[in-house]
């Protein structure tokens, strides 16, 4: 067997790999970056030449920069909307045994502080959640056409490969550093009431090759639907490394979130049997400790 993963250098696309490759199944990983295959997912030509040529079992679509500033606009319109259309032709046209996995995100749903179901109406509140939800109309389409396109909508999740642009590996690491020694540091949040979801990243891929080995459901959140807020999170980690968090924390009080909480509703998924097996415990000491970006 043989898969294509589209964004194989980020942490889904590490997890995922890892995965694949202990199944035994030979995977082709294309990124911009790192030692991957330089394919062009904005390029239907370079696409369909890829998927013509290897014909896979599966194609995985993880490539995003995850951010809804607009200044990314186009840069999210690419590589998400257009990546999505160029993967699903080239599969149509050229590999139709193959089927598609395309990453969703909980952010495009309407969020009224609820715990968010996969039939929860969509809101185009940001560029990315736009390019998501063009995506996902997309494979609905190809659907018809006889493709087979899964979409995983993914909530907060994380892993010791995360960088600190994500909070949960800024605070994890602040800690770290500071039970090492650097006892001046303090640590700037905004709103620590924010309730997250804290997933392990390892067992989302799981949820991944679940979904897209069954052909009943085609859209399912692939969470855990673990909320705690962004305070829980770093009295954690710093009970983990023995550290007084009161004493490096500096919340700035004009900072607005995007949003009080954003938490799944993973009941549809589980039903198909996932399960995650980390905990929120657990993989704050995963990510306090480094783990050798297990």
């Amino acid at each position: 067997m043989k898969a294509i993963i589209f964004g194989a250098n980020g942490q889904d696309g590490f997890y995922l790999t890892s995965l694949l490759m202990k199944l035994g199944i030979d995977t082709i990983g294309v990124s911009r970056s790192g030692n991957f295959d330089k394919t062009n997912i904005i390029s239907f030509d370079e696409v369909s030449a890829l998927i013509k040529m290897h014909q896979p079992d599966y194609v995985f679509h993880l490539a995003a920069n995850s951010t809804t500033r607009h200044e990314a606009i186009f840069e999210n319109h690419e590589t998400i909307s257009t990546g999505t259309f160029n993967i699903l032709e080239s599969v149509r046209l050229f590999s139709s045994q193959s089927k598609v996995f395309i990453s969703g995100s909980g952010l495009q749903f309407k969020n009224n502080n609820l715990p968010i179901s996969e039939n929860d109406p969509f809101e185009a509140r940001d560029p990315y959640s736009v390019s998501r939800i063009q995506s996902v109309y997309a494979a609905r389409y190809f659907r018809l056409l006889g493709v087979k396109a899964y979409v995983g909508y993914f909530f907060n999740h994380d892993s010791p490969r995360r960088s600190e642009r994500h909070i949960a590996q800024k605070i994890a690491a602040t800690a770290s550093r500071i039970a090492k020694g650097s006892n001046n540091e303090v640590l700037e949040i905004g709103d620590v009431s924010v309730v997250k979801e804290w997933t392990y990243a390892g067992d989302v891929v799981e949820g991944i090759w679940m979904l897209v080995n069954q052909d009943i459901v085609f859209e399912a959140n692939i969470s855990s639907g673990l909320g705690y807020s962004i305070l829980d999170w770093i009295k954690t980690c710093f009970q983990i490394v023995g550290v007084d968090y009161t004493n490096h924390l500096v919340v700035k009080n004009d900072f607005t979130p995007e949003y009080k909480q954003l938490v799944s509703n993973p009941s549809l998924i589980k039903s198909l049997g996932f399960s995650p097996a980390v905990s929120f415990e657990s993989l704050a000491k995963m990510m306090v400790n480094g783990d050798s970006f297990q």
